[in-house]
């Protein structure tokens, strides 16, 4: 395998001007985005390949004879139900009856409570969403968490900017809630109604609901407090009745923004009861346009994908069904990829990178000179209680619970979700099962979980252009290797930072360490806010700064385990007429290679904790001296920035 894609390349730009355009510039002139899709790029590249995988597996469990309960029985199932067409037509609105029942049912504010944990126990989140996780004050025990929520938009600020594409993107919004309306029997003046209703009580949430930057605090986010005390903050609302009718007798919980339960209480106590059935049945059919029939899913499509983001055609059906399963059923789905696609040698050599990464990140972190003794210590214990998952679970979970047949789509999604809502409450008052995995195998991603204190790598990443046990060892560590460093790297992250190796929410640094990271931090911010990706959208620099230094300190990790690497088998040759050093940046920049959008960048720059893929290059590359001297960048060059203002963290 070639080390790098030189038709890639516009080599007429000068690496240190604009080192994505020189990586990419000739991919991104020939790449056209595919109508069905807002972003493509490298990711998108291998999540296809991955789909298609995925589709061998479920057409093939799809064709009968499994034994019951098995993988390949529900994965069939689901499929099959997904993939009839007909069968969703013909079932129209009587396949979500029970819920839509349930809502229409509502005609006592004392029932209130009850008909939200049905539908949360359905994972239909109106007002609010109710999970089970660890208690980040004492990571080895679960707790249930309250999550502000109920919104049809994307995030708050589309409710209340009052910029001319928000008041067009409400407008549209407005007119998609009428739409959905009339499609569940309404006529046109009360779906206009309905409409408005709904706008209403969303946007008093929305003025109730945390920012995404201060949602980034952990602190902020942690209010553990008993029922009697949520009773007292948040009146209005039977907060106890409602946690014993979705499953959960417990005697605290984590409400993690006050502010927004305690309005959403007084929502639920003054907003007449015939409008919250408007919002209730809203959410109902929002969360599950995908399963009704082709009316309610094109709707849901147009407004979602067609006016926030830009895209001009649907996803085939196939590629739409099997991102439903993988949300539902992803580990199950997970087990046929395995067999199909996993490669135990991949595996073997991507833990032989996290070993040299996190040895490259110990000798960092030994050699700051910001950092005093103490707080080095507590960072080396964390950095060594890392625990690493890398492309699947070893151990399986439990699905016999879960059951799914050939009647109804909507159906086996609904109880797929309740199965997962079990799943979760299950967890109270029982360790903590650490070998538990948040994303499925096929998964193009990888994270790093502060509670858990943990890297994981779905074998889905693992393959070109990130990964290939194949290619030169240059492009592997500037490529998977960056990831591996950036995901490392979160443990050290201005939220990451505040959890102990122990996975608690606990200050482990001194009061002049901490102030010497928070200068740090400042350089990056004012960095990234800097990069103007649309005219006159900037990035966020306070709510990217968490996966920005992720990407500064990754790429730096990832440099020193590639020099690490090079001492322990001995210089290589240039290829392509490129040196190892340079083929390193070459792989990292070519891994993002990306084309996106305005619509869904615009999205992305307001909710996305991640800079957009260009910036993702540059941004961490302007600050490396090695990236300078491998490419001749200087005082003069586009990229080149002074060295005090070049954030140094990890």
């Amino acid at each position: 395998m070639p080390a790098i894609d030189l038709s890639h390349m516009d080599t007429s730009v000068r690496p240190a001007d604009d080192f994505f355009r020189f990586a990419n510039g000739k991919w991104v002139e020939r790449t056209e985005i595919p109508a069905e899709e807002p972003v493509w790029g490298g990711f998108s590249e291998i999540r296809d390949r991955n789909l298609e995988v995925l589709r061998g597996a479920a057409e093939e469990a799809a064709e009968g004879g499994a034994a019951a309960g098995s993988v390949e029985q529900k994965v069939g199932d689901l499929w099959t139900t997904g993939m009839d067409e007909a069968a969703i037509e013909a079932a129209g609105l009587g396949a979500i009856a029970p819920e839509l029942g349930l809502v229409a049912g509502l005609t006592d504010r004392a029932g209130l409570p009850e008909v939200l944990a049905r539908l949360h126990r359905a994972r239909l989140f109106p007002g609010f969403v109710t999970v089970v996780r660890q208690d980040p004050g004492d990571s080895t025990r679960n707790i249930v968490w309250l999550q502000q929520g109920g919104l049809g938009m994307p995030d708050r600020d589309y409710y209340l900017k009052e910029d001319e594409r928000s008041r067009e993107i409400r407008a549209r919004y407005v007119a998609h809630l009428a739409r959905m309306a009339e499609l569940a029997g309404d006529g046109a003046d009360d779906a206009r109604y309905a409409a408005a209703t709904v706008l209403t009580l969303e946007t008093r949430l929305a003025h109730a609901s945390m920012t995404r930057v201060d949602q980034r605090d952990p602190y902020k986010t942690y209010n553990k407090v008993s029922l009697a005390q949520l009773a007292e903050r948040a009146p209005g609302f039977a907060w106890s009745a409602y946690l014993a009718a979705w499953g959960a007798r417990v005697e605290e919980v984590n409400a993690r923004q006050p502010a927004f339960f305690a309005e959403l209480a007084r929502a639920f106590a003054d907003v007449p009861l015939e409008q919250l059935r408007t919002y209730l049945r809203w959410h109902v059919l929002r969360a599950l346009a995908s399963a009704l029939p082709r009316a309610f899913d094109l709707e849901s499509f147009d407004f979602n994908s067609r006016v926030l983001q830009g895209v001009p055609q649907q996803k085939p059906r196939w590629k739409r069904v099997l991102e439903s399963m993988d949300q539902r059923i992803g580990e199950e789905l997970g087990q046929l990829y395995v067999r199909r696609a996993s490669s135990p040698e991949a595996k073997r050599r991507v833990l032989e990178l996290v070993d040299d990464l996190r040895g490259a990140l110990r000798e960092r972190i030994l050699a700051l000179e910001w950092m005093g003794e103490a707080t080095k210590r507590q960072a080396l214990r964390k950095l060594d209680a890392f625990a690493v998952k890398m492309a699947y679970p070893d151990k399986w979970r439990d699905h016999s619970a879960l059951a799914l047949d050939r009647h109804s789509y909507a159906r086996n999604v609904l109880r797929a979700n309740e199965w997962a809502t079990d799943r979760d409450i299950a967890k109270l008052g029982t360790p903590v099962d650490r070998t538990e995995w948040l994303m499925s195998p096929q998964t193009v991603n990888a994270y790093y979980d502060p509670l858990m204190n943990e890297i994981v790598f779905p074998a889905g990443i693992l393959q070109p252009p990130f990964f290939s046990p194949d290619a030169d060892d240059a492009v592997n560590y500037g490529a998977i290797g960056m990831v591996i460093g950036h995901e490392m790297s979160h443990g050290f992250d201005d939220a990451g930072s505040r959890y102990d190796a122990d996975g608690n929410l606990k200050e482990w640094w001194t009061k002049e360490d901490r102030a010497a990271y928070e200068a740090r931090q400042d350089l990056v911010v004012r960095q990234y806010e800097s990069y103007e990706p649309l005219p006159g959208q900037r990035i966020n620099g306070k709510l990217t700064l968490g996966e920005n230094i992720g990407d500064i300190g990754g790429i730096k990790i990832a440099w020193a385990a590639f020099q690490r690497m090079l001492e322990r088998r001995g210089p290589q040759a240039p290829i392509d007429g490129y040196t190892p050093e340079q083929r390193f940046f070459l792989g990292l920049a070519q891994s993002w290679r990306n084309k996106i959008r305005d619509e869904a960048l615009r999205v992305r720059l307001n909710i996305d904790p991640h800079s957009p893929a260009i910036q993702r290059v540059i941004g961490p590359l302007s600050n490396m001296r090695e990236f300078h001297e491998a490419f001749g960048g200087g005082p003069d060059a586009g990229m080149w920035r002074p060295a005090d203002a070049r954030p140094t963290i990890w």
